[in-house]
């Protein structure tokens, strides 16, 4: 196991917070490994205040949280779909967190499918709804994007390709 010595500088920060609030620390961690000198400039005098108490709850929930989010991406990721399907259901998930995966289908809002090869077309509901129409403006905004990243590439691609 590698140990590394590490020393951590707690600064009060030099803008007062903007929502008036306590002032808040700009923490400054230093790896002592690649430190050769330190000279100290100047002693500090005053007692440092204490730390502000952690909301325990609070950041249990968000663990929580993160961890079935995590866990949601991670059945997307083992879906044995294509890249094409995995890069929709993420770009969808961003936004909704009501989507998942039913076979190779995207489920929105357990009314909205969309089916192989995932594209505009694709996307059905039982009855035209809101939702419908929301979920082809998310998909025709993905694949707008889709196609400018792919065109930048290409051409960033064509740019350093020696000539």
């Amino acid at each position: 196991m590698v140990y590394v010595k590490r020393v951590f500088l707690n600064c009060r920060a030099e803008c007062p917070a903007s929502n008036g609030q306590a002032p808040l620390n700009d923490v400054h961690i230093i790896n002592l490994s690649l430190v050769s000198d330190v000279q100290v400039k100047k002693e500090v005098n005053t007692v440092p205040e204490p730390p502000q108490s952690l909301d325990f709850c609070r950041l249990n929930s968000r663990v929580r949280n993160q961890i079935d989010e995590k866990r949601r991406l991670v059945t997307a990721l083992s879906a044995s779909v294509p890249p094409e399907g995995q890069k929709l259901f993420f770009a969808i998930s961003k936004t909704i967190k009501e989507v998942s995966w039913q076979g190779s289908n995207i489920v929105v809002f357990d009314t909205v499918t969309i089916t192989p090869p995932y594209k505009l077309d694709n996307v059905r509901a039982h009855a035209e709804c809101k939702a419908l129409l929301h979920i082809r403006k998310v998909v025709e905004k993905h694949m707008r994007e889709q196609a400018a990243a792919e065109a930048a590439s290409s051409a960033a691609g064509a740019q350093t390709s020696p000539q």
